[in-house]
C-alpha cells in the first residue's frame, strides 16, 4: 500500500496512529473526533498515509484553511524509517501548489518532532496553545528545502 491520499474510510485506522503516539500524546482522545478528520480531509485541506500490510502506520493531515499542519503522525512501531519524511514532504509539495500563504505548526519543545521540524528548514516564530514551539514554513523556505 505504501503512500497514497487518505480517504474517510481510513479514519479509524488513522485514530489507532494518534492514539498510539508517545511524543505529543492526546490528553484525552475524545477531543478530536472522527467528524474533525473527516472535514479536515475533505473539506479543509487533505490528507495522506502512509500502509503496510494493510495497515496504516502513518498519516499527515494539512488544513488549507486555517494554514497549518493539523497532523503529522507515525505509529512508534514504525519510527525512523523514514515514513514521517515522506508523509511531510507530500503534504508541503501539495499545499505549497495550492498556495503561497505561509504555513504553520505547534509541536511539544524538546520533542523528537521539533528536532525532525527544525532539520526540515521551518523557522520557530514563537509560542502556542499550552506552551507549544510556534513554527513556521514560507513558501521560499519550501523552494529551499525541496533542492
Amino acid at each position: 500500500m505504501n503512500l497514497r491520499e487518505a480517504g474517510v474510510d481510513d479514519i479509524p485506522q488513522l485514530q489507532v496512529v494518534r492514539n498510539a503516539v508517545k511524543e505529543n500524546a492526546l490528553s484525552n482522545p475524545d477531543l478530536i473526533t472522527d467528524i474533525d478528520y473527516h472535514d479536515f480531509i475533505t473539506k479543509r485541506g487533505k490528507g495522506w498515509l502512509y500502509g503496510i500490510d494493510n495497515k496504516v502506520v502513518g498519516f499527515s493531515i494539512v488544513d488549507l484553511v486555517g494554514h497549518n499542519i493539523w497532523a503529522l503522525f507515525v505509529h512508534p512501531e514504525y519510527d525512523k524509517r523514514g515514513i514521517g519524511r515522506q508523509l511531510h514532504t507530500i503534504m508541503l509539495d501539495w499545499y505549497f501548489n495550492q498556495t503561497q500563504q505561509p504555513l504553520w505548526l505547534g509541536t511539544a519543545p524538546g520533542t523528537r518532532a521539533e528536532a525532525f521540524y527544525r532539520k526540515a528548514g521551518w523557522k520557530e516564530i514563537g509560542m502556542h496553545g499550552k506552551g507549544e514551539i510556534k513554527f513556521e514554513m514560507t513558501f521560499e523556505g519550501w523552494e529551499i528545502a525541496a533542492l
